[in-house]
């Protein structure tokens, strides 16, 4: 298995390089099967939003990545925590540390926004203010 870097993931996505796009396409629908690190993920939505996306046309790139037969991302259940409250509103780096800490009884942050959005979307561990 080969792990792919954000820039791999990026280029299949938007296609803004032609050349790098079909090579990302290559490796993706490759025989070997490929994998991302969540973090890859994390930076691959600031990408994302940076090139003024959508938020729903992210989480469907996300998702379409996901179901590619080849590509199997590390901790699926987690980026799949993170995508669903990203959808709800969260900002995404806040639900990845959200999804990450799913064993843990609470999560305390200083961002009130991040609390409030948490509550509002019944997020587990339970988010709150120290």
């Amino acid at each position: 298995m080969i792990s792919l870097d954000t820039n791999i993931l990026a280029r299949y996505l938007l296609n803004d390089s032609p050349a790098q796009a079909d090579k990302a396409e290559k490796l993706l629908h490759g025989s070997e099967a490929c994998t991302a690190p969540v973090t890859v993920f994390l930076e691959l939505v600031w990408v994302l939003e940076s090139c003024d996306c959508e938020r729903i046309d992210i989480a469907k790139s996300i998702r379409l990545l996901c179901g590619l037969e080849n590509f199997k991302p590390q901790h699926l259940d987690t980026l799949a925590y993170a995508l669903h409250w990203y959808e709800g509103g969260m900002d995404f780096a806040d639900a990845l540390h959200l999804a990450m800490s799913a064993k843990e009884s609470a999560f305390k942050t200083f961002d009130k926004a991040f609390v409030k959005c948490a509550q509002a979307l019944e997020a587990q561990p339970y988010v709150d203010l120290p």
